[in-house]
């Protein structure tokens, strides 16, 4: 694969919809996994997902029942690279501030989004 690939991800839902909550993470593990640079950007509801404490509680669930918690795909997204940005009017939006929100998360506005998008291979939002 070509290792100037890169793939930005926009996670939109929030605590609200624990169902989409690990697709991005797992994509863009799986991205990383294949020498592809992936990031993932948390917008609208999506920062809620990002509070201290939510990934351990949140549980994802699974078809026939059960599930993972949240912080299981956060960790392995983390661990082959993936980037993890914010959206400074979304944390707003929900009261949050950077220090309200897990480890390794960096805050960019959006023009470094849509420079972001724009050299992108491919933009994918949930």
């Amino acid at each position: 694969m070509d290792e100037d690939k890169k793939i930005l991800y926009v996670q939109t839902h929030g605590v609200d919809t624990p169902e989409r909550s690990a697709t991005p993470f797992f994509l863009a593990a799986a991205a990383a996994a294949m020498d592809i640079e992936a990031g993932i950007y948390f917008t609208m509801n999506g920062p809620t997902l990002l509070r201290k404490g939510v990934p351990e509680e949140l549980i994802v669930p699974k078809a026939g029942g059960g599930g993972a918690p949240l912080a299981h795909f956060i960790k392995q997204a983390l661990a082959v690279g993936v980037k993890l940005y914010v959206c400074q009017p979304s944390l707003d939006l929900h009261g949050l501030t950077m220090d309200d929100l897990i480890d390794g998360v960096e805050m960019i506005g959006g023009a470094a989004f849509n420079d972001m998008a724009l050299e992108a291979d491919a933009v994918v939002a949930f």
